[in-house]
């Protein structure tokens, strides 16, 4: 019971004084003094390539009726918005949830500034032919719009509000439509953490170097102690993600020495003098901490940076809160940018498995009292992740994105 009250005690701590987590959010706030401006005819918001990860984000395949993906597309029966379905087969009313609430939000705003007059969606989801072949319509991600009074002189304000509404990238790409698009499910922010790739390497405490597939939870792995500024090999007390096939987009950031971190945008990585940043925040020349020979800490200057999408996704947590991938310094927190605040949201899982390991460790001790005196905590409970987002990182992201959200992350 005396966890289970610090558990709570602290976790409303957190939640209070901690905007750490993602959210899909209702759209960009607009002050009471801000100027709306209508977008003019080829202006897009924001002003990069819509594939970019400041935008909508890489393509990541077609979805086919028969594909898995399709089970994520909702249809939208809002009967604000007027779908043109020309094929006639309601193609067009197929999206990703975050389109499905963009679109929704701006379907509000429509009718709030032109009384009597509809959202019209004449593009959805795509599955024939008629698109570039990295459309994201093709993914239910994108929408081409105009108004059901065919008004022409209103795109470019229909364009700033599509802006308002939460899209990812608008653009006013012709007198006839708006085209505007979302990131996907997966790269988006509104997922509860960051994460690593299935290619990932980590050194265990036997000195034997592993993939994070093949890691077991209660293995001791290389971390960085941020107390100390030391290396360390730090338990493995769970996976806050573990989904081997998972599809999502990842930053590749090319180090001079040759060593390459793979890793989501939202996640934290460590500078030299031991701070941490986003990674989609990194630019060339940032140096970044990392393991050299004999476990000793140096410096490496980022190179060259790439967006990349893979399959599977890893996050260990450590006891410390760190881990070293592929020789680069990370930390195993994401979305919140501050490690030490992360690190003290996670202390009722850290408090857990002390008392998990400390019962074991008794348990052993009388049923085996030779074998249970030269047994470490570690070695007592080695077993595989359980496939999935743990309960514990969904709960804290997801709570705490709706009540500070200044903090959260923007990549």
């Amino acid at each position: 019971m005396r966890w289970c009250a610090v558990a709570t005690v602290t976790l409303g701590l957190v939640l209070g004084a901690l905007g750490c987590g993602p959210g899909r959010g209702m759209g960009r706030y607009r002050g009471a003094k801000s100027r709306v401006t209508p977008l003019v005819i080829c202006e897009h918001v924001p002003n990069v390539p819509e594939h970019t990860l400041t935008a909508s984000g890489l393509s990541e395949g077609r979805v086919s009726r028969n594909d898995s993906r399709f089970r994520d597309l909702e249809p939208n029966y809002n009967p604000d918005i007027i779908f043109r379905d020309e094929e006639g087969t309601g193609a067009d009313r197929f999206m990703t949830l975050r389109c499905k609430e963009k679109l929704n939000i701006l379907a509000i705003s429509v009718m709030n500034q032109w009384p009597g007059t509809k959202l019209v969606v004449t593009e959805g989801w795509e599955e024939e032919e008629g698109h570039a072949h990295d459309s994201l319509h093709y993914e239910g991600r994108a929408v081409d719009i105009m108004l059901s009074d065919r008004n022409k002189s209103k795109l470019g304000m229909l364009a700033r509000l599509a802006v308002e509404a939460g899209f990812d990238w608008v653009f006013f790409e012709r007198q006839t439509h708006i085209h505007c698009s979302v990131k996907s499910e997966s790269s988006h922010s509104a997922k509860y953490g960051g994460c690593f790739t299935e290619d990932s390497t980590i050194v265990t405490s036997t000195g034997v170097h592993r993939k994070l597939p093949d890691l077991r939870i209660g293995e001791k792995i290389l971390a960085y102690d941020t107390s100390t500024q030391t290396l360390v090999f730090s338990e493995v007390i769970l996976f806050l993600d573990y989904n081997p096939s998972e599809r999502r987009q990842f930053l590749s950031i090319e180090l001079k020495s040759g060593k390459t971190l793979t890793v989501t945008p939202n996640h934290l990585v460590t500078l030299r003098d031991s701070r941490t940043v986003y990674a989609g925040s990194l630019k060339i020349g940032d140096k970044l901490l990392v393991s050299g020979d004999k476990d000793s800490l140096s410096e490496d200057s980022v190179e060259y940076i790439s967006a990349v999408v893979r399959n599977g996704v890893y996050a260990p947590l450590t006891k410390v809160g760190t881990v070293v991938v592929n020789q680069v310094v990370a930390s195993c927190y994401a979305t919140v940018d501050s490690q030490d605040l992360a690190h003290w949201a996670f202390v009722p899982l850290r408090l857990a498995w002390n008392v998990k390991m400390g019962m074991q460790k008794l348990w052993l001790l009388v049923w085996n009292p030779i074998k249970g005196w030269s047994m470490e905590i570690n070695e007592i409970s080695r077993q595989s992740p359980s496939e999935g987002t743990h309960w514990y990182a969904k709960v804290l992201y997801s709570t705490a994105s709706y009540i500070i959200p200044d903090r959260l992350n923007k990549y």
